[in-house]
């Protein structure tokens, strides 16, 4: 179980999380949707600490912090917090002097100090899952960016994370090459892995997402699963929410 209770970070006086709490499942994928500035990344950011919450609490992988404004947190806590999660990050951020073989055997070397031989297989392993073996040595701005999403996704499986952290996985790719990273991500999901993923696209929290949460103005308007929120809201601004993406999507071929 993961669960994040009454968080809260501001930024400069403006706060952008009031009081978020969740609890994932695992196992499962959670979707965050709503508007722009609502705090979806925000909250992402919290769950592996590039962003120390204010206030509130985090349980994952068996430990529990604490967050009070002005206590620093210890170095050994965070690292065990982000040992625990994965990023796949909107701009891929991949690194350019590297091979895509090199990207995903990274962390395993320099983190993990794991024996290089065995670095290696299992970065092949996940090169092959998501469909890239066959450009483990290639340098990734050679790679569309379908291809480069898929990399980090290896990339952030590989030290294999309790928690997979999706940063708006899809929003820089066009439709086509979008579906070859939700064609990943939904393997990932029938697999088991545990996915938390901020979103702008309906699509893919309908089609992957086995529970959803509306977020806007930094709050928690509306949580429950895939098929209620989509299918039957109860709170009025989600169906308008809802709504509003539906009606714009209908047009688009559906992946």
């Amino acid at each position: 179980m993961i669960k994040l209770n009454d968080i809260v970070k501001s930024f400069d006086g403006h706060r952008v999380l009031d009081g978020v709490s969740l609890t994932l499942s695992e196992g499962g994928v959670t979707a965050l949707i709503g508007p722009s500035g609502s705090g979806k990344s925000t909250l992402l950011r919290c769950v592996n600490l590039l962003e120390v919450p204010d206030a509130g609490s985090l349980e994952l992988a068996g430990d529990a912090l604490s967050f009070t404004p002005g206590r620093k947190l210890s170095r050994e806590a965070v690292l065990r917090m982000r040992r625990a999660t994965g990023m796949v990050f909107q701009s891929f951020q991949l690194f350019p002097h590297q091979t895509v073989l090199q990207n995903v055997m990274e962390g395993l070397l320099t983190v993990q100090r794991w024996p290089r031989q065995q670095a290696e297989q299992r970065a092949r392993e996940l090169l092959d899952k998501v469909g890239m073996a066959h450009k483990a040595d290639a340098w990734p701005s050679t790679l569309s960016g379908g291809q480069q999403q898929r990399v980090a996704i290896a990339r952030a499986l590989a030290p294999s994370p309790r928690l997979l952290l999706c940063d708006e996985p899809t929003s820089a790719l066009d439709p086509e090459l979008a579906a070859e990273v939700v064609a990943v991500l939904r393997q990932l999901a029938a697999e088991g892995v545990t996915m938390l993923m901020a979103t702008h696209d309906l699509r893919l929290a309908a089609s992957v997402a086995r529970d959803v949460v509306f977020l806007e103005h930094g709050r928690v308007v509306e949580a429950g699963s895939a098929s209620q929120i989509f299918g039957a809201p109860r709170q009025p601004r989600t169906a308008e929410y809802v709504s509003t993406l539906t009606a714009g999507a209908r047009d688009l071929v559906q992946i």
